[in-house]
């Protein structure tokens, strides 16, 4: 599994001009699930992504989490991060799960941030069009790969 985190002030996404999710201060986290992923990948990415230590404290270091912070995430399928670019001119998603595998993985990374880690996430809608407007905070883009596929 592949999440590429944004800090943000703000975001939200819509499907079809209505809005289906949105947050205040937090992270974006756009989530891939490659196609050899587990629950393991998952639980290892939720967690990761709960407990990074991306926001400032007062002396201005990233030594505060989400769940530090009170923040909220959003997230959102996105197959696309694992495409290969490296050969002719359209990319390779052949890393990438199918939707059959993808969608529930997805489904279970969101579960584990709200169950596991009590916190507040939006969503997109796994394999639709999606609107994002993301206000980055930093910015601060990070990469979480999971142990196995990294």
């Amino acid at each position: 599994m592949r999440v590429l985190l944004q800090r943000v002030r703000q975001a939200r996404v819509a499907v079809d001009g209505e809005i289906t999710g949105r947050i205040e201060r937090g992270l974006v986290a756009l989530v891939g699930v490659h196609r050899g992923d587990t629950l393991a990948d998952v639980h290892y990415c939720a967690d990761k992504c709960a407990h990074l230590r991306i926001f400032a404290d007062e002396a201005g270091r990233f030594d505060r989490s989400v769940l530090d912070v009170g923040g909220q995430i959003l997230a959102i399928s996105q197959f696309t991060l694992y495409a290969d670019c490296r050969k002719g001119r359209r990319p390779y998603f052949g890393d990438a799960a199918d939707p059959e595998l993808a969608e529930p993985l997805y489904e279970a990374f969101v579960q584990r941030l709200r169950d596991t880690h009590r916190l507040d996430v939006a969503c997109g809608e796994f394999g639709a069009h999606m609107d994002l407007e993301i206000h980055n905070d930093g910015p601060v883009t990070l990469f979480v790969d999971s142990a196995v596929n990294a």
